[in-house]
């Protein structure tokens, strides 16, 4: 009886700590994209987080074999300890929270089965003495039952994903003069769609993809559920983390136009290498029809180095350059000549005309990611005095240099996944302001085995462009403060904190001798860094 009564107890105490540890890991993997070999690196890395799933483990398998009350009273003290650190981190771990997607749910319905099918066999063939230690043995494995559960639930999620991408493909085609347009790049891919449908939707009726939907899926779903007969511009972001992705979701919308924005070392981890990174941007090119454009933004030195390549081999047709450097031969080429609060006057020409622009934004990589939007819109038809009227009107996309007052401070706003190139330019958009410039960073992630000397360069760029640099994060931060010191930074300049909100908090503080306050926000790291 006795037994039973521990049994009980067991399970009642362990149904809300195996909840929050379950969905804790379910949230990781999620943001390692489902991929169990990335997840599991990440555990590798990261298992100081989860210390004590290993002391439930323990505590289990000597309670299944011992079968003593002290060791189940211990393995309580345990399952109650993680309740509490576990609705911790469930709090804490909140930028980009969990989403309950129905992948999500059948991990966790699988996770669950698989728990309740082993005490329940346990309680049967071993009895309820050794049915506590099972239980305690489950709430500390968690971390290993979600990545196996993804495993277990792979031929039904490959069944699911064909229906639905059946689904879209027939949408698609039932939406007759529909045009397609694919937009990929290392960065500036996201801001680029929201600046096409600004210059577009003047003249068309135009869909985009919303927020930062570029997955197949995430595609698939927009599609399903907001195209409709009435578009006739579908602008399709396209996101990548793995050599074959491109042409993944080339093969489910089938693009009528391509943009590339940009190559560079972003998701250098999981890409390997830049050629991969540039083969897998140009499956967009390769997906085209014969009269489908592409413009490309050949300021990228790899994508201008893998557009000559690919001339050399004749493998483009009707590509259409675009720049924001001076001297540099495009088709069309901005020119910036006023940086300030009230944003960017820019000039852009195509052939041997010249048109002036006023855009609300600021930063040369939001220059030259609205001069390719441009390009589409004007070979697209769209006038001239709308496009100068609509570019007026675009707004920041957030966290990509957007501004925002706090009080006399203002604040630019870059914490979106920040890359060694975009950076750079933030950085430079800093020193053009006329004040106290402070840099606030956590650095820079998913650069590989490169990812230190990426951030020791940025720690020199920001040694030229700014008059305070404050870092959140003490080891990852490193090589930023010695690139920055190596560079000549005042190191009385430099501030390093464990939190962004002390940080900030230093920030806001700084005398500024009279002068405005800057202060740059570059990056964010994702739950899964922090």
């Amino acid at each position: 009886m006795v037994d039973i009564v521990m049994c009980a107890i067991t399970f009642l105490l362990a149904i809300a700590p195996i909840f929050l540890i379950a969905r804790y890991n379910l949230h990781m993997l999620q943001l390692n994209g489902y991929v169990n070999s990335e997840h599991l690196t990440w555990i590798n890395e990261n298992f100081s987080k989860q210390w004590l799933l290993i002391a439930l483990c323990i505590t289990g398998v000597v309670q299944i074999v011992a079968t003593l009350i002290p060791v189940v009273v211990i393995g309580w003290l345990f399952v109650a300890f993680s309740f509490v650190i576990y609705r911790l981190m469930k709090e804490m771990n909140s930028k980009k929270p969990l989403h309950f997607t129905t992948r999500a749910i059948r991990i966790l319905t699988t996770d669950y089965l698989i728990c309740l099918v082993l005490i329940t066999v346990t309680y049967h063939i071993l009895g309820p003495d050794s049915c506590s230690g099972v239980i305690l043995l489950l709430v500390g494995l968690q971390f290993v039952l979600v990545p196996f559960s993804n495993t277990i639930n792979r031929p039904a999620e490959h069944m699911v994903r064909a229906y639905y991408i059946s689904k879209a493909k027939r949408r698609l085609r039932n939406c007759e003069g529909l045009t397609v347009i694919g937009v990929t790049g290392s960065y500036g891919k996201t801001s680029m769609k929201f600046y096409l449908q600004e210059l577009l939707s003047s003249h068309y009726n135009v869909l985009v993809t919303p927020e930062s939907y570029n997955t197949p899926m995430g595609i698939v779903k927009t599609i399903n559920g907001s195209l409709s007969p009435a578009h006739e511009i579908f602008i399709c972001e396209m996101g990548a983390r793995y050599v074959g992705e491109i042409k993944e979701i080339c093969d489910i919308v089938h693009p009528d136009h391509g943009v590339i924005t940009a190559v560079g070392p972003a998701h250098l981890m999981t890409f390997g290498s830049l050629d991969n990174i540039a083969k897998t941007k140009f499956e967009l090119a390769d997906a085209l029809p014969g009269d489908g454009k592409l413009f490309v933004n050949v300021d990228s030195e790899l994508v201008a180095r893998q557009l000559v390549k690919r001339c050399d081999e004749q493998k483009l047709n009707n590509v259409i350059a675009y720049s924001a450097t001076d001297g540099m031969p495009a088709d069309f080429s901005a020119h910036i000549e006023n940086v300030s609060c009230d944003g960017t006057d820019f000039s852009v020409s195509h052939y041997k005309a010249t048109t002036e622009f006023h855009t609300r934004l600021v930063g040369s990589h939001n220059v030259i990611n609205i001069t390719g939007a441009i390009a589409v819109a004007t070979e697209l038809g769209v006038t001239e005095s709308e496009i100068v009227s609509n570019a007026r009107k675009i707004v920041s996309v957030p966290h990509r240099m957007e501004l925002k007052q706090h009080g006399a401070i203002t604040i630019i706003d870059d914490a979106f996944n920040s890359n060694p190139v975009g950076s750079k330019a933030a950085v430079e958009t800093l020193a053009m302001f006329d004040g106290m410039r402070i840099l606030v960073t956590p650095g820079m992630v998913e650069l590989g085995k490169d990812e230190e000397k990426y951030n020791f360069d940025f720690g020199g760029y920001a040694a030229d462009c700014c008059d305070w640099i404050i870092l959140v994060g003490e080891d990852h931060t490193r090589p930023i403060k010695n690139g920055a010191l190596c560079a000549g930074f005042d190191t009385e300049r430099i501030r390093v904190y464990n939190t962004f909100t002390e940080a900030i908090g230093f920030a806001y503080k700084i005398d500024c001798e009279g002068k405005p306050a800057f202060i740059l926000l570059e990056n964010d790291l994702p739950d899964n860094y922090s």
